[in-house]
């Protein structure tokens, strides 16, 4: 087995020896049902938890099938993006701050395997988890609400991924240029944070930002539409991550190498 490949093994073997693997697919299993149980038993939630008039009736408007997986996206865009930077966002501190980072570089390996083997394991586990939960919500929501297509909840989950990422690739040049946990936490969610308000509120002019891959991830839930938009989209988040994977990669050496 190559280098690379034995590097990757044990990042695998990592996750799952220190719980990652774990608890991240639970909660967002968790996390995705959440949305169509919701919907299905919000007049019963808002009944036992509202104050209302005796024989008082609740009608509340039965959202489609495809409006509920979009509210699930919507969900993995907060609850889960929070849940995936408190899961990735250690991946190299922890071997930087224990010193076992200098071990493993002084074996034949270099930079781009090392910093390249995380990377892939993470999104190993982020997009396997992703999708567990997502095929979890869409049966839900067959179950309870209208049928959503297969083909227009795959494609819209593998757009989606890319935004998955995107968020990936910046949390290891974070890990790379800090060294606090907390701080690689804070500046990663602050840029994602500001990425996805500035392509909300600018929407013409960052529409190929890669924070506009949930927007588009939704709409191909409704209409299983490709458009030049998405393309370009497409292109901008994968040359993004992999700029950013460079600069990890030429971080990483002046850190370790001085």
């Amino acid at each position: 087995m190559n280098t690379f490949g034995v590097l990757f093994k044990k990042e695998l073997h990592e996750l799952f020896a220190n719980g990652k693997g774990i608890w991240l697919p639970i909660s967002l299993i968790l996390l995705g049902i959440t949305q169509p149980l919701t919907n299905y038993y919000m007049p019963q939630i808002i009944n036992m938890a509202g104050n209302l008039p005796k024989g008082a009736i609740i009608q509340l408007p039965t959202p489609t099938g495809q409006e509920v997986m979009q509210g699930v996206l919507s969900q993995y865009s907060t609850i889960g993006t929070l849940l995936i930077v408190l899961a990735s966002m250690n991946m190299i501190s922890n071997e930087r701050q224990n010193h076992a980072a200098v071990l493993v570089m002084m074996r034949p390996v270099s930079v781009i395997q090392y910093i390249m083997s995380k990377w892939a394991a993470q999104i190993v586990l982020v997009i396997g988890s992703t999708f567990i939960s997502y095929i979890a919500a869409w049966y839900y929501t067959n179950l309870l609400f209208s049928y959503v297509d297969w083909p227009h909840m795959l494609v819209s989950f593998l757009l989606y991924s890319l935004w998955l990422i995107f968020i990936l690739s910046v949390l290891v040049a974070a890990g790379t240029f800090l060294l606090q946990s907390g701080g690689i936490a804070g500046v990663s969610i602050l840029i994602i944070a500001l990425l996805s308000f500035l392509s909300t509120l600018f929407t013409n002019q960052l529409k190929w930002s890669p924070a506009a891959l949930s927007q588009y991830a939704a709409r191909l839930l409704e209409q299983l539409h490709w458009s030049q938009s998405v393309t370009y989209t497409v292109v901008v988040t994968l040359m993004s991550s992999f700029f950013l994977l460079i600069a990890a990669v030429h971080r990483y050496k002046k850190v370790e190498y001085v």
